[in-house]
């Protein structure tokens, strides 16, 4: 089993296939690696495709508390590039991943063909932020008194992923079994290490206007917590895109992966051809028609 060590010595495990230019895949909370299966099998044809669990996630290391935080989730997508030898990819990260995405480009921009921030933005808002904190320490909470199986069946059906469960009920079995087998112990100190202490993205607009990376910024229309936050990435970025799926919440690769599929891969086509553009600052004048009075 292949892993790469973080560089605080924790192990993770991923998995690589396929030839080309490097995709690396970054989960979500509830997810896992294998939740980019569809994206793995699309993607794979003409990339070389990577996904990994992440710290606090087996088969990769358990750490103890204390060893969790944003900017580690950030560097550990370092780790993996480096143990697969990838020198560059296009970096593409849902919710807790695509906060790591974002992160990423930010820091190790040199380091990314593109950043795709899927799903991000949850407790973002100013006036959402002590009601956040108060919920992922009350999740965390229920995670290490009721064990994960509990904590699977509750947290699954929140308001912006009953959208996948009415759509896809087969699929939403399989997402809902899978969340189930996590570890307890991960998954608490995950929630309360990345999830609960993650700045908010509003106090990083200074940072994130700085990315030169190819960006796009993608949610579902359902996906409520995600929705103004996103808007607020795509101004700020000047190389950002923002692309809003019909009828979709949060876990938006496998709710509808064929439309999600499409809008990556024409995403990456246009930045592998190197025609993705930068915003011209005429589009941010501040008139409305662009006539002067």
């Amino acid at each position: 089993m292949p892993y790469a060590t973080a560089k605080d010595g924790v192990k993770l495990y991923y998995e690589a296939d396929g030839a080309g230019v490097p995709v690396i895949f970054v989960h979500e909370f509830a997810g896992d690696m294998r939740a980019w299966e569809p994206q793995m099998r699309h993607f794979g044809r003409r990339y070389q495709c990577i996904s990994f669990n992440a710290r606090g996630y087996p088969p990769s290391d358990v750490p103890p508390a204390g060893a969790y935080s944003q900017d580690l989730a950030r560097d550990d997508i370092l780790a993996v590039l480096d143990a697969v030898g990838a020198a560059k990819a296009h970096v593409v990260g849902l919710s807790m991943g695509g906060f790591a995405a974002l992160h990423f480009g930010m820091v190790h921009g040199d380091r990314a063909h593109s950043i795709t921030v899927a799903g991000c933005g949850y407790g973002a808002e100013p006036d959402k932020r002590e009601q956040f904190r108060d919920e992922t320490a009350t999740t965390a909470r229920l995670i290490e008194r009721e064990g994960a199986e509990a904590f699977a069946a509750a947290y699954s059906v929140g308001p912006t992923r009953v959208q996948f469960q009415n759509k896809n009920p087969r699929g939403f079995k399989e997402f809902q079994e899978q969340l189930a087998e996590h570890s307890t112990d991960g998954a608490a100190r995950t929630m309360l290490g990345v999830q609960r202490e993650r700045p908010s993205l509003f106090e990083l607009k200074d940072r994130m206007a700085t990315i030169q990376t190819p960006t796009l910024i993608l949610t579902g229309d359902e996906d409520w917590p995600c929705l103004l936050p996103g808007l607020m990435m795509k101004q700020t970025i000047p190389t950002a895109a923002l692309a809003v799926m019909p009828n979709c919440g949060h876990t938006i690769n496998i709710e509808d992966p064929q439309a999600f599929n499409a809008i990556l891969d024409r995403f990456l086509a246009e930045v592998d051809a190197g025609t993705w553009p930068t915003r011209d600052p005429r589009a941010m004048a501040g008139s409305i028609l662009g006539l002067k009075a």
